[in-house]
């Protein structure tokens, strides 16, 4: 889950300093703070005279290009079956050619089935008068049959703690701690009084699953145990959250034995008691014997949550791609140290750009970067850095889920780290279709405008910007993503770009190119609702050009390319803060 919600509002212009031009219509601070980003990215830009050439080896293979963007998550589980969250499972699904995975909170926690910003609920358990459980699965079967409707795969978390089940804990009162308030203060958190009890409902939730959609099916899903453990959405002891583990398990492992277990999903380890919690899990599960029946702890996958950290500088924002990247580093560095758990995938249940999907721009400013296209270039630069992390490391990284889906019912363009706003879609959901366009084997890429990754870890990418690609060959197919990133949200020159793809097949005479962007004009909703006036209630003509403006678009027409010596160059100019997708078909 993402940090605690304990921030109160602040005021923007205490964060921002803007010209006075910015306080033109539509006026007030949630105005300047919906325009602040796009008029950075929009502004027009002069080309770099300095070209940057990318190279591409589809002879030189680096390695499987596993989808690991293909997993995304909510705290909101009760959004699944509204309006606009069935439309966008639906898009998810659409976006991959392998199965998605969906990860949410509060499948445990109980309550009315009514969503609010970081809580829902099931209601699945609770205590008749005489103390004994009643299991509901109502609500769990709309949630899960929604999922399974949309044709999408669920990462079931086990969580949160049942209020007919939750032990009491000193200073912990309320069950329910409402947003913007710290939402982990309340006894949802809290263990379990009888931790039989608690493996037993896991047990009874895991069967019914099995039951309803099909042991195959089920087989197929990971069962991740609570999240975030390790800081205060866990009001218990490490020994006890091993605890909790072992009972969980051995609950899903007494349903379905072959069911796929693991965890901790616990906070990015760059800090040493993030890694240490790590590090005692990983211990536990390899030489520690299970509470619940005295047999090897199971451990089939392992997670954690790598974050980003954003700031305002002079009126600005500012990424923090380095500390993502750090903290996925320091993890597979710990599980590195084990030969017995190298192999096992690694599921960054969360990596994000930073850690409060709920906190919107009118909250934190320095989460402006959600709108426009910069959240989608950080994408694509950490998906390419992750790759060459966990090849390093030579640990088996599986994927990374982005924790954020959609908040119904709020504003257009609010500033939530979403992937579409009242079904209109934002320019990062159309990284991950980019993302989905690669396939096959990772092939050898040299860009003489990339910044090394070592000098990304070291200082962000806050001198030159990273101009770089990441490049797949398939079967008559090849396809590269590429990127001008920079943490510093500012107009910049664009980068020309040549770029030549070499290693292609013998025999083949020409290529069709087609070329896919994602900048300030191109597959991006939110200049387009710019250019309109910002409408909160948007003309149905106007919706439906939201709605087209807010897919993958072309960036020209295809065209069939002729190849000479196994190789091709395309030239291009590629904007700050923009991504482009090139797929050649043969």
């Amino acid at each position: 889950m993402d940090a605690p919600a304990s921030t109160k509002p602040v005021d923007l212009l205490s964060h921002l300093t803007l010209r006075r031009t910015a306080l033109t219509p539509p006026t007030g601070l949630l105005a300047i703070a919906l325009t602040w980003t796009a008029g950075m990215q929009g502004t027009a830009q002069t080309t770099a005279s300095k070209p940057i050439s990318i190279q591409v080896d589809l002879a030189k293979p680096l390695g499987p290009y596993k989808p690991i963007y293909s997993w995304f998550g909510y705290d909101e589980s009760n959004y699944t079956t509204m309006k606009y969250g069935k439309q966008l499972l639906r898009e998810l699904h659409a976006l991959s050619p392998v199965p998605v995975s969906i990860r949410a909170h509060h499948l445990l926690t109980s309550g009315n089935g009514v969503a609010e910003l970081k809580w829902s609920s099931s209601n699945v358990f609770t205590l008749d008068p005489n103390g004994k459980p009643v299991y509901d699965f109502t609500i769990t079967d709309q949630t899960f049959d929604e999922f399974q409707q949309a044709g999408v795969r669920p990462m079931v978390e086990l969580g949160f703690m049942p209020k007919d089940l939750a032990a009491a804990v000193p200073g912990v009162d309320a069950y329910q701690v409402h947003y913007p308030a710290n939402t982990t203060a309340g006894a949802s958190n809290n263990p379990p009084k009888d931790y039989a009890v608690w493996g037993e409902l896991v047990r009874k939730y895991t069967e019914h699953l099995v039951k309803r959609y099909g042991k195959e099916h089920v087989a197929a899903w990971y069962f991740e145990v609570w999240n975030e453990p390790d800081i205060s959405y866990w009001h218990g002891t490490p020994e006890d959250y091993f605890k909790l583990y072992d009972y969980a398990v051995a609950g899903v492992r007494a349903a379905l034995p072959n069911a796929i277990v693991g965890g901790p999903a616990s906070t990015g380890p760059s800090s040493e008691k993030a890694a240490a919690f790590l590090d005692n899990f990983l211990t536990h599960c390899l030489n520690g014997k299970s509470a619940a029946d005295g047999q090897r702890v199971p451990l089939d996958f392992i997670s954690f949550h790598p974050k980003g950290r954003p700031t305002v500088v002079d009126g600005h924002v500012r990424m923090g791609l380095a500390n993502e990247l750090k903290a996925s580093e320091a993890g597979f560095r710990i599980v590195a140290k084990y030969p017995q758990l190298i192999h096992l995938p690694i599921v960054l249940s969360e990596a994000d750009p930073e850690g409060c999907a709920a906190c919107s721009m009118k909250v934190n400013p320095a989460n402006a970067y959600r709108n426009g296209p910069l959240y989608a270039t950080y994408t694509a630069a950490a998906i390419k850095a992750l790759f060459e992390l966990s090849d390093r490391s030579k640990v088996n990284l599986a994927a990374m889920l982005s924790w954020s889906f959609e908040f119904e019912n709020k504003e257009y363009f609010e500033g939530f780290r979403t992937l579409a706003t009242n079904g209109v879609d934002k320019p990062v959901l159309n990284v991950f279709r980019m993302a989905g366009l690669l396939s096959g084997e990772r092939v050898m890429t040299a860009s003489t405008g990339q910044v090394p990754l070592d000098d990304i870890l070291s200082m962000g990418v806050t001198r030159t910007p990273d101009v770089d690609a990441i490049a797949t060959k398939a079967e008559r197919e090849a396809a590269v993503m590429l990127w001008n990133y920079h943490d510093d949200d500012l107009p910049a020159a664009a980068a020309a770009v040549q770029m030549t793809i070499a290693g292609i097949p013998p025999g083949v005479k020409k290529v069709l190119l087609e070329h896919y962007r994602i900048d300030a004009t191109h597959s991006n909703a939110y200049s387009v609702w710019k250019g309109m006036g910002s409408p909160q209630s948007p003309a149905p003509e106007q919706y439906a050009r939201l709605k087209e403006a807010g897919q993958l678009g072309l960036l020209s027409s295809p065209e069939w390319l002729d190849v000479s010596e196994g190789r091709v160059t395309v030239d291009t100019e590629l904007p700050r803060q923009a991504t482009s997708l090139m797929r050649l078909t043969w």
